[in-house]
């Protein structure tokens, strides 16, 4: 069973453990020889193994002497799978199966003979490699040193020469592969993308032919586009929008000139303005209109002297007129010249506007066609450039490099003696407990005086420790020996089992013979008898008796006499020379043919009634619970009962099976006395104890040491 650590009553769990460890020291010790000698054969039984080494480092970031960007983001190298990605594939089938090749292994009888094993080549190259692939992946070992780059390449054979050839050729073909996936990768890209910029040459040539076209056919000539902050391109000038522009600048010039001819005009009259003869007219003028109006006071316009004078001022007008036109006449032709080349140039800017008008809603649609254009040509550019810096990319030199090449191994690495020897003891301790738990598990017995209470649910009564190197009876003669310390305290605890102290009559028996009953009847009547008490010791195991052999007494009469019919018990009483003056015995007598048919009878319910008007204890030794129906009517002529149990020898069920037979004859059960307990169990601190013999026929029952 396994120990519970959660009894109170049970001792700490490591004494526990050690207990059982002390229980089966035997299996323990067997298995561990047994584990360690086949360590010891196999070492020298055992092919040498040679192992060869060879150490790589593996940077992140890969040397570019060409600064060109590769397929690989920066960032990508970078991350914490990357090394693990890197010793993955150098424990991959891949790789061993290049080294396979490389060395032309399938075919090699010295590899095959390196491993021990059998070389059977066939006709099939690719299974020919896989096989030496998957030798080669079982003997490899990869093992990163930590905080570092550093990586070490260990293979292991028969063969030091092997070893180094295949660890060398690992780590060579290690570095191949990556460059040659490199390489693909980036041919596999190249090749992508020149596809691509095929594709996208045709497409800018159509985009670029449509916007040409449309604009041949909207009179659209474009002089000069602008590119925005996203390289789309723009109609910044056309022809119209230029001869607009210029027609407008002239336009400009033209309305200039008319006014700087008109100006001109203004000035010849002011001059002619100031003129004596425009001077003196303009003063009769002046008087000729003021008696105009003084007359108009005075008369009516049609008065014929108003009518004079404002004929007067009309020639005066005239005159004025015809003095000053003679001024500005020279320069009026220039003006109407410039007044007329103005209009015209007017005119064909509104012209020039109105075609700019219809251009400009082509241009929205030329725009469009030249804006897919310009996406065409960026993506264009894009990949041409990107399909360069492949192509350089390509020559980056490699991440990985060799630091130390492996050499030929000198002495082999394995078998260790001293390794073979701890695996072989590892082993053999795991087997040794596995071993114990499954013996403590087929074990059911009790083993310690804590699982009385926690399994039986009874009082433990006292615990007998087990002694094999001396004889009982001098044990239990000799007061002062732990056996009878131990009996006195099953004696002073069955005190307190009723009110008035030990009970005066009791049955003493177990599950089965061998347990010691009979020695501890024995025993606690021996233990009474010293305290001044009168005892009698019945030897009720008619069918096996024993206590006349402890006494050295005469078995002729006895208890199935008494049975039988006969009454005079004072007759059959008997004293033994063991120098207790107050213990006397009760043989069993003659085997009846059906013990359990005597006590069937009220006989043994008179009998101990008699024997306690005479005696302070009676004490009957019963035989064992198992199969029998003796105790179950013993149980009803005395007190109660004391149940027998030895250490480790009968399953709990078992116990369970006697206990609950008691129960059902209505006995009542005092406890338990834990006979032939080890000393490494016992927590009563005896270190000795004693059991008996148990055989059927009527012989005299054998002493054994138990």
């Amino acid at each position: 069973m396994i120990p519970q650590a959660s009894d109170d009553n049970a001792p700490p769990l490591v004494l526990q453990y050690w207990n059982i460890a002390l229980r089966w020291k035997y299996v323990v010790a067997g298995i561990l020889i047994f584990a360690l000698a086949a360590g010891v054969l196999a070492t020298f039984l055992a092919t040498p193994q040679y192992s060869s080494e060879v150490q790589i480092e593996i940077t992140r970031d890969q040397k570019n002497p060409t600064l060109a960007e590769g397929i690989e983001s920066a960032q990508s190298s970078q991350e914490a799978e990357f090394y693990q990605t890197q010793y993955t594939l150098l424990e991959s089938r891949s790789l061993a199966e290049r080294v396979a090749r490389q060395l032309n292994l399938g075919s090699n009888k010295e590899f095959y003979e390196a491993h021990s094993l059998d070389f059977a080549p066939g006709d099939d190259a690719r299974a020919r490699v896989r096989a030496a692939s998957g030798i080669l992946l079982a003997n490899i070992e990869i093992s990163p040193i930590a905080r570092s780059r550093l990586v070490d390449i260990r293979y292991t054979s028969a063969s030091p020469e092997l070893s180094s050839k295949i660890a060398n050729a690992w780590a060579d073909n290690f570095i191949q592969a990556s460059m040659d996936r490199r390489f693909g990768a980036t041919q596999d890209a190249r090749a992508f993308l020149e596809r691509r910029l095929r594709e996208y040459t045709q497409k800018l040539e159509d985009a670029e032919r449509r916007a040409a076209l449309f604009a041949a056919n909207s009179g659209i000539v474009v002089l000069s586009s602008s590119t925005d902050a996203d390289g789309n391109s723009g109609i910044q000038k056309t022809l119209v929008s230029n001869d607009l522009e210029n027609m407008s600048n002239e336009l400009a010039k033209a309305s200039a000139d008319r006014m700087a001819k008109q100006a001109a005009i203004a000035e010849a009259r002011n001059l002619a303005s100031q003129n004596q003869t425009v001077g003196v007219l303009r003063q009769r003028r002046a008087e000729a209109q003021a008696e105009y109006s003084e007359l108009l006071a005075h008369y009516e316009p049609g008065y014929p002297a108003a009518q004079a004078l404002k004929q007067k001022v009309a020639a005066l007008d005239a005159a004025i007129a015809s003095e000053e036109g003679r001024a500005v006449r020279s320069v009026r032709g220039e003006y109407d010249e410039a007044v007329k080349r103005e209009a015209n140039i007017r005119a064909n800017v509104e012209k020039l506007k109105d075609e700019i008008e219809l251009q400009n809603k082509d241009a929205i649609q030329y725009n469009i066609y030249r804006r897919d254009a310009d996406a065409t040509r960026q993506l264009y550019d894009s990949l041409l450039q990107r399909t360069k810096e492949i192509g350089v990319a390509s020559v980056a030199a490699n991440n990985i490099a060799v630091v130390d090449r492996a050499d030929v191994a000198t002495s082999p690495t394995s078998p260790s003696l001293i390794t073979n020897l701890m695996i072989a003891l590892i082993v053999g301790l795991a087997l040794a407990l596995l071993a114990v738990m499954a013996l403590e598990q087929i074990d059911e017995g009790l083993r310690e005086p804590g699982d009385v209470r926690r399994l039986l649910e009874l009082p433990l009564l006292g615990a007998i420790p087990d002694q094999i190197n001396d004889e009982p009876l001098e044990l239990l003669l000799d007061p002062k020996s732990n056996i009878s310390e131990a009996y006195l305290s099953v004696r002073t605890n069955l005190a307190f089992t009723t009110d008035h102290g030990v009970p005066r009559s009791v049955v003493v028996t177990s599950t089965s013979p061998g347990e010691g009953k009979s020695t501890t009847s024995f025993s606690l009547a021996l233990v009474l008898a010293r305290t001044g008490k009168r005892t009698l010791l019945i030897d009720a195991d008619m069918r096996s008796p024993s206590v006349h052999g402890f006494a050295g007494i005469e078995n002729q009469k006895g208890l199935s006499n008494l049975l039988a019919g006969e009454d005079n018990w004072q007759a059959m009483v008997q004293r033994a020379d063991l120098g207790v003056e107050r213990l006397e015995f009760l043989t069993a007598g003659p085997n009846p043919p059906s013990a359990a048919e005597l006590l069937s009878s009220d006989r043994m319910s008179l009998l101990i009634r008699d024997l306690l008007e005479q005696y302070d204890h009676v004490v009957v030794d019963a035989p064992p619970l198992l199969g029998l129906a003796d105790v179950p009517l013993l149980s009803r002529a005395v007190e109660g009962s004391v149940f027998v149990v030895a250490a480790g020898q009968v399953a709990v069920r078992a116990l369970r099976g006697s206990l609950s037979r008691l129960h059902q004859a209505h006995a009542r059960i005092f406890g338990v006395v834990l006979t032939k307990l080890a000393p490494q169990n016992s927590l009563s601190g005896y270190g000795y104890g004693y059991g008996y013999g148990y055989r059927y026929g009527g012989e005299p029952a054998e002493q054994t040491n138990s």
